[in-house]
């Protein structure tokens, strides 16, 4: 029997990297937000009466959360507070977030420009549990495309 085509199997969800100019950071628990969105302006045509016309606006970004356990490393948070203080050797940040395969190889890199953390939230403790203390960090950015 003839084969038709080679099987390809997705990426795993679960390995990746997340490099910001100038942070380095270990691990991630979670990364979201990667997406775009372009508005749809309506207008109505003189001769068309029975519908709307679109046509493409502006192009949004959402932000990009990131979620790792807390460790003695703490650049995310220290860039965050120069933010909130008004540093002005504050800057914004390119970066990528990479999704590997099994091997550990780069397969797919989503490259983001221009960002800044916009919210920090610490973790929340509870002496019930046995659960890693999660840090948040959403970044604002204008921009992001997969090469």
């Amino acid at each position: 029997m003839p084969q038709t085509g080679q099987r390809v199997d997705p990426f795993g969800s679960y390995d990746f990297l997340v490099e910001i100019d100038g942070i380095v950071r270990a691990a991630f628990q979670e990364v979201s937000g990667l997406d775009s969105a372009i508005d749809v302006t309506e207008y109505r045509e003189g001769a068309v009466n029975n519908t709307m016309m679109k046509l493409p606006a502006k192009v949004k970004y959402s932000n990009i959360t990131l979620k790792w356990g807390s460790a003695l490393d703490h650049d995310l948070y220290d860039w965050h507070r120069q933010w909130v203080n008004g540093d002005p050797a504050a800057t914004r940040r390119h970066g990528s977030v990479i999704l590997m395969d099994r091997a550990g190889q780069e397969q797919i890199r989503w490259n983001f420009v221009n960002a800044w953390p916009v919210k920090w939230t610490g973790p929340s403790f509870n002496a019930k549990g046995n659960d890693v203390a999660i840090e948040t960090l959403e970044l604002a950015h204008e921009g992001i495309a997969r090469a």
